[in-house]
């Protein structure tokens, strides 16, 4: 039996793979402006996306260019809600002007981790959303305060799993601070996918064996080995009955 899977990738964020990798993913989170981006990458890559006929979701961060948003921004709500608006009208403006469906939203980095903890910021966020989620999900961390948040407002989401990076033992992602939190290594990717897909469950950083089921795998596009691994990944997959979801 085969098991069909979503895998989404970040992209727009300057790296220049995305070419080379939207073929092999099935949905992308596109940089909106805030850690990464501007009109014309936002444009560039959805025609891409448009192209391979991969999903299209929105990736609203904090404004942070500097940090890449990877780091938590000490700042005014107010100023945070006025970033995260200005990111996502754009964003659905141009998504208009080239008459591509958008599929989902899925919040970046520090605020993506951080809106999984902190219940306060998981409602910012989703209300500053909100008016793009009808028909649209939310990926979003398994067991999350954003997770929680979202169903209760009745948004769709989609679990997410990470193929390259390692989980702590609350299923948090390691830091990136920390040695081994990304996972380079095409093989080691491989497996950690398969555990998660086939068995429901993930690997810690510990060895610890936990539960976790998901319903998107991404890879990040910045990563070193990104394309080295979604190659890797494109030739294995079916060996084991797992075929990208197209």
């Amino acid at each position: 039996m085969i098991k069909t899977i979503d895998i989404n990738c970040d992209v727009g964020e300057g790296v220049g793979n995305d070419p080379e990798l939207l073929p092999l993913v099935t949905s992308c989170n596109i940089a909106c402006g805030g850690h990464a981006g501007d009109e014309a990458s936002m444009r560039a890559t959805i025609r891409l996306a448009k192209k391979y006929k991969v999903k299209i979701g929105a990736h609203p961060s904090y404004p942070d260019k500097e940090n890449f948003g990877r780091k938590v921004l000490s700042i005014a709500v107010p100023e945070l809600q006025q970033s995260l608006k200005e990111q996502l009208e754009t964003f659905a403006r141009i998504i208009q002007e080239e008459e591509a469906y958008w599929h989902h939203i899925k919040p970046h980095g520090a605020l993506y981790n951080t809106v999984a903890k902190d219940d306060v910021l998981a409602k910012v966020f989703l209300e500053c959303v909100t008016a793009y989620t009808p028909g649209r999900y939310m990926y979003t961390p398994p067991g999350s305060c954003i997770a929680q948040a979202a169903i209760h407002s009745g948004i769709k989401i989609r679990v997410e799993a990470f193929a390259d990076r390692n989980y702590n033992e609350d299923l948090s992602l390691v830091s990136r601070n920390v040695k081994n939190a990304v996972i380079t290594s095409p093989k080691a990717v491989l497996q950690h996918l398969r555990r998660m897909v086939l068995e429901d469950k993930v690997k810690t950083i510990s060895g610890e064996v936990l539960p976790l089921q998901a319903d998107t795998f991404c890879v990040h596009g910045d990563t070193a080995s990104a394309l080295e691994i979604l190659m890797y990944l494109h030739e294995e997959l079916p060996k084991y009955n797992i075929q990208p979801a197209k």
